[in-house]
């Protein structure tokens, strides 16, 4: 009995501890609302180790520009800082506004610009730094949009440039464009649109008063290579969003299954009868089957694609309201493609355009490297369309017929004895033919 009493007696310190008085307040005060509030402030993030080491983690961070706080100052991005000053220079000058009115328009809205960034560093909070940071994103901002705009006249900016300017000129359009193009995607180097808008609504009011002009200047600069241009969320969160929206847009359907299936790859599935047709859009879940044709959007893989497509999943990964819609198409073509056989076909019918040196390195980067990590959500609607396939390929004559090709068609000596064959019973057939009938002629 005693151990029990002593276990009383300690109770009430226990109760009373500052930890259980405080979980206790927060409690009584726990919101839904404000949580979510909380929680939609941020959009930029740091990617985690645990991602980056799952692949390139070169993916992840700019090459030649730093954007926003988390790579400035970084010694092999410095050398642009003094082409990102040139930029607010030659862009004030050319509104012919003060640049303090560009400023102030940018700190008006500094706490939503800082919350836009999870775990932002000291260095860029407070009052004693938030004029630094104003600094930086009137600076960072000013430079992307001289870079669009040079990018949208293909360099050809010599009123305002010098025609040998080491950046903004056909010179720096041809050589350097791609690779600021390339740092606009990493997840850790965005800037808000938010930044963009505020500069733009000073440098012309009446134009860019609709947000949406803002995220089609954006869309512009960054699918050059895009069949269809699509409207997007005119409250977009920056440029990696921006290209988000307009892969994924317009579909967002529930599955209506429950089982998760694996598709065969695509080999099998025309063997099995199946045809591929290039779907209308570009989103990426424009992926349906019907009657026996399976249509799916066109994709180009390049140098590009997999800087691209990685920063895009650990948006997803990062960020809970972006969902899963990237990632599931990934999963969905890593199911699809298992050699490069499966590209080779895919490219035939137009759904990949390959600007890689193989098919070989198509189906490495496909099928081995963006896949890592990745799951496809229990909702996504390309689980159905996996069931669907798996049901035509499993019908008896489907996969006699799929059997037929693997055995007989895929090899040409096989084919051939095998036709070789069919004309020596043919003709074996007529010979006993022409030898039995005359016993069954007519006597005349």
């Amino acid at each position: 009995m005693d151990k029990y009493n002593v276990g009383i007696e300690h109770e009430p310190s226990i109760g009373s501890s500052s930890w259980v008085v405080e979980m206790e307040k927060t409690i009584g005060v726990i919101d839904p609302a404000v949580e979510m509030a909380r929680w939609k402030r941020h959009s930029i993030y740091l990617v985690p180790e645990r991602i980056k080491n799952l692949h390139n983690s070169k993916a992840y961070r700019p090459e030649l520009v730093s954007l926003g706080p988390f790579h400035h100052g970084e010694p092999d991005l410095l050398p642009m800082e003094e082409h990102k000053r040139r930029a607010v220079v030659h862009l004030v000058k050319r509104s012919r506004k003060p640049l303090r009115q560009f400023v102030a328009a940018v700190a008006e809205v500094t706490q939503q610009l800082q919350d836009a960034y999870k775990d932002l560093g000291d260095e860029w909070r407070g009052p004693d730094n938030s004029e630094r940071f104003v600094q930086l994103m009137v600076t960072d901002g000013c430079f992307l949009l001289e870079a669009m705009r040079m990018d949208a006249l293909q360099g050809k900016v010599h009123e305002d440039y010098a025609p040998n300017d080491p950046v903004f000129s056909q010179y720096g359009y041809l050589y350097l464009w791609l690779y600021i193009q390339s740092d606009m995607l990493v997840m850790e180097n965005q800037l808000p649109l938010l930044l963009l808008h505020r500069l733009l609504l000073v440098l012309d009011h009446e134009r860019y008063q609709n947000a949406r002009e803002i995220s089609k200047l954006v869309l512009d600069s960054l699918c050059p290579w895009r069949r269809h241009m699509v409207d997007t969320n005119p409250q977009g969160l920056h440029p990696l969003d921006i290209l988000h929206q307009s892969l994924t847009h317009d579909d967002h359907q529930d599955r209506k299954g429950s089982k998760a299936y694996v598709m065969p790859p695509a080999m099998e599935i025309h063997e099995a009868g199946i045809i591929f047709k290039v779907s209308d859009t570009d989103n990426l879940l424009d992926v349906h089957f019907k009657h026996g044709v399976l249509s799916m959007p066109a994709v180009r893989v390049d140098q590009g694609t997999e800087k691209r497509f990685l920063n895009l999943m650990a948006f997803e990964r990062l960020h809970p309201a972006a969902g899963n819609d990237v990632t599931a198409y990934v999963i969905f073509m890593d199911n699809m493609i298992s050699s490069a056989k499966d590209v080779a076909l895919l490219r035939s019918k137009m759904i990949i355009e390959s600007g890689l040196g193989s098919d070989e390195e198509v189906a490495k980067l496909l099928n081995n490297t963006l896949n890592k990590g990745g799951v496809m959500s229990p909702s996504s609607r390309l689980h159905d369309v996996q069931r669907q396939v798996n049901a035509h390929c499993m019908k008896s004559w489907n996969r006699w017929r799929a059997n037929f090709i693997q055995t007989y068609l895929r090899n040409p000596w096989v084919f051939i004895s095998l036709v070789a064959t069919v004309i020596l019973l043919v003709a074996t057939l007529l010979q006993t033919f022409y030898t039995v009938a005359p016993f069954y002629k007519p006597m005349s």
